[in-house]
């Protein structure tokens, strides 16, 4: 068995900069696919990366180097915490491009998430890992994530807020986004950040909150004047409304949509705001059966043209996908929350590799059962973790 065996996995990270002196006994690369394929198969730390090398080291020698055996654990975690995160993460981004293909007419989700054990004392939260993600729901691939600067003792969410603010556009600035459709979060309310999704070739969808308090005034009035007086009138054309329900365990969800190109009301704020052509609201109800009902409305500018509701719809559908698709399985499928490590770059790193793992994991489909079965069957099959490697 050749190189090829690791499918792009190896190529994608052969020439990551070692932090290490030179003549080491363990390769870099070896590392990395070792740490990955053991995450695949249920790694939680360094310990089990180790445990897992020793379990197949006959098969990794038909691929890998492995000059000096397998690396303890002490060394998989000295050389992951060094490891640099922004090189780490160009060519994490560079394989996932050629994983995911073109970006064009996609949905590209960007949103923040804590890894909520990675800090060092209970009484000081402080260095906990805030990670930053973008996740493109249509084939379930996380396409680049960057950690948010930590906050000092003392300083609380608002420090971390403003630092997620500039992770954002550092971000984007990896990413292929030419064609897609961008959505964030109020906190990604900015324009700067605004400005960097139009750069990088793609629109954007942003939530209006109170981060933003002039804006989300203007757009609340016009809009739920919108709501009372049918938006036909200020949409000038059809599809300005957009409603769909859905149905599950005793609940019912509707979700409408009003959609407006007809933004000049807005006044000084639209030339303040870059190429900005429509904004919308957004409603769910949410009703379950014998049980109370809660109604919520969200408000959002985009620099998408026309007022097509539908489109709208679908862009806000689809970065709430974010919860399910990615952060559920982080959580639930890979146990990240309950993850320790902290040292240095350690957590932030380790993270990617389950972002590489659930990549390949998603995009193997010949066994059409969740992820934590795959993560199963790889263990216990190489001819099945071989092709999760290769895709």
């Amino acid at each position: 068995m050749d190189g090829r065996a690791t499918g792009g996995i190896l190529r994608a990270f052969r020439d990551m900069p070692d932090p290490r002196a030179q003549n080491v006994t363990h390769k870099l690369h070896d590392l990395i696919v070792l740490a990955a394929c053991a995450v695949i198969c249920g790694a939680q730390g360094w310990a089990d990366v180790e445990l897992f090398a020793h379990s197949k080291l006959a098969w990794f020698r038909t691929f890998l180097d492995l000059p000096g055996g397998v690396p303890s654990h002490d060394t998989f975690g000295r050389v992951f915490a060094r490891l640099d995160p922004d090189a780490f993460e160009r060519r994490f981004a560079n394989w996932v491009a050629a994983l995911a293909g073109s970006s064009a007419g996609r949905l590209i989700a960007v949103d923040g998430k804590a890894i909520r054990r990675s800090f060092a004392h209970a009484w000081d939260q402080s260095g906990m890992a805030h990670l930053v993600s973008a996740f493109a729901g249509a084939n379930r691939v996380v396409l680049g994530q960057l950690a948010v600067a930590h906050v000092r003792p003392g300083e609380g969410d608002e420090e971390r807020r403003g630092n997620e603010i500039t992770t954002l556009p550092k971000l984007l600035e990896l990413l292929d986004l030419r064609g897609a459709t961008v959505t964030i979060d109020a906190i990604g309310c900015q324009r700067a950040v605004a400005e960097k999704v139009l750069s990088r070739g793609a629109d954007y969808v942003l939530c209006v909150k109170d981060n933003q308090p002039t804006l989300r005034a203007k757009a609340k009035a016009l809009l739920d004047e919108a709501v009372l007086e049918g938006v036909q009138g200020i949409c000038g054309g059809p599809g300005g409304f957009y409603q769909e329900v859905d149905g599950d365990h005793g609940r019912i969800e509707t979700r409408r949509v009003w959609a407006t190109d007809q933004v000049d009301s807005l006044g000084k704020l639209l030339t303040q705001w870059p190429e900005l052509r429509s904004i919308a609201a957004v409603e769910r109800v949410r009703e379950v059966i014998g049980g109370k009902t809660e109604t919520e409305r969200h408000y959002y500018i985009s620099s998408l043209p026309g007022c097509d509701a539908r489109r709208m719809a679908e862009a806000v559908r689809g970065h709430w996908g974010i919860e399910n698709r990615l952060h559920w399985h982080l959580d639930v499928s890979f146990g990240e929350d309950d993850c320790r490590i902290r040292k240095d770059h350690g957590g932030e790193n380790f993270s990617r590799l389950r972002r590489i793992s659930l990549n390949l994991l998603q995009k193997e489909a010949t066994l059409e059962r969740g992820i934590k079965t795959k993560r199963l069957r790889a263990g216990w099959d190489h001819d099945y973790l071989l092709k999760v490697l290769t895709g």
